[in-house]
């Protein structure tokens, strides 16, 4: 009976001293199916991928969506930084930085964000995953020539005809005046876009072929042009004759030029040049293309017209008969 008795309390007291260490402290008797603290699933960048959002004359905005996958046990804490870094200079131009939370599902979930960065080069975006402060993931790509993206207040849909039977600009001589031409222009627009235009005007400037000397602009609003149709705008400008000039047409919308056309005038009957290139050079007088002349005293205008239309067609012939009367006059003075 001792003996058991001893037994008793011996194990009586393993059973106090078991608890007493359960109540200080409560992990040394662990559940037996308890695996230990969870492991976060893992998280990868699936996809990037970005659009132009708002453009405007100086910046553009870049619409970036990431897509994260994620497996297993919920991660939490999960945030992605995206950054736009001038792919020229490396210097950071924005970031942004979107608070994910708990990826507790399967699959693959959407991350977006909106950078602002100037309209012009390009950049490096990039999407960084962390966890708890922690970098687990990046990726991105990267996007060049926004300066080619067009301001939201100068879309539009029209723009100048490109076809052989229907050239973007095409002119007629309406008049002549002595060595000043009269030349009537048209420039032909289409409506591809499903809006009628608003807020458009035609600027025409004819250059000098061989010197790019402006001899004359003019400009013309354009009517509202109906989707899919054509329509004609028309202007006239006086050049001097006997030219040959380029005909820029530039087609304006708030400011902004939206699209351009060139043809040519070949006023000159001895030259001809086509819209990329001329046959050789020509003489060039400037004068013929100031637009005053104030601080010489000047002839009235019907006698210098008379005067330059005259002087490329006798001054030849009028410089041998000179020389023909000099020589008779020198054979008298000598018998």
């Amino acid at each position: 009976m001792p003996r058991d008795r001893t037994l008793a309390a011996g194990a009586a007291g393993l059973v106090a001293v078991a608890l007493l260490v359960a109540a200080v402290m409560p992990g040394v008797l662990a559940d037996p199916t308890d695996e230990g603290p969870t492991r976060p699933g893992p998280v990868r960048i699936a996809e990037t991928t970005i659009a132009p959002g708002t453009v405007s004359g100086e910046t553009t905005v870049l619409h970036v969506q990431t897509r994260l996958d994620h497996r297993g046990n919920p991660t939490p804490n999960v945030s992605v930084r995206f950054r736009a870094t001038d792919a020229e200079s490396g210097f950071v131009a924005a970031t942004e930085t979107v608070e994910v939370g708990t990826l507790d599902e399967d699959g693959e979930t959407p991350v977006e964000t909106n950078l602002t960065v100037e309209r012009e080069g390009g950049y490096r975006v990039e999407a960084t995953v962390f966890r708890d402060g922690e970098r687990i993931g990046s990726g991105g790509k990267t996007v060049s020539g926004l300066d080619a993206l067009t301001p939201a207040y100068a879309r539009t849909s029209v723009g100048f005809t490109d076809s052989e039977a229907l050239p973007p600009v095409s002119f007629s001589v309406g008049s002549v005046d002595g060595d000043r031409t009269t030349l009537d222009l048209s420039a032909t627009l289409t409506n591809r876009g499903n809006d009628a235009s608003d807020d458009l005007r035609v600027q025409v400037v004819l250059r000098q072929a061989d010197s790019n000397i402006v001899a004359a602009r003019s400009e013309a609003a354009v009517g509202t042009i109906r989707p899919g149709r054509t329509e004609t705008v028309d202007t006239q400008v006086t050049v001097p004759s006997e030219y040959n000039y380029y005909i820029d047409a530039v087609l304006w919308k708030d400011g902004v030029v939206v699209d351009t056309a060139r043809s040519v005038a070949n006023l000159d009957p001895t030259e001809r040049i086509s819209v990329n290139e001329t046959e050789r050079e020509v003489e060039l007088r400037v004068e013929d293309f100031s637009e005053s002349d104030d601080e010489r005293p000047r002839p009235e205008a019907t006698e210098a017209r008379t005067v330059s239309t005259s002087a490329p067609g006798f001054g030849v012939g009028v410089a041998v008969a000179a020389l023909f009367s000099i020589a008779l006059l020198a054979r008298r003075w000598g018998r």
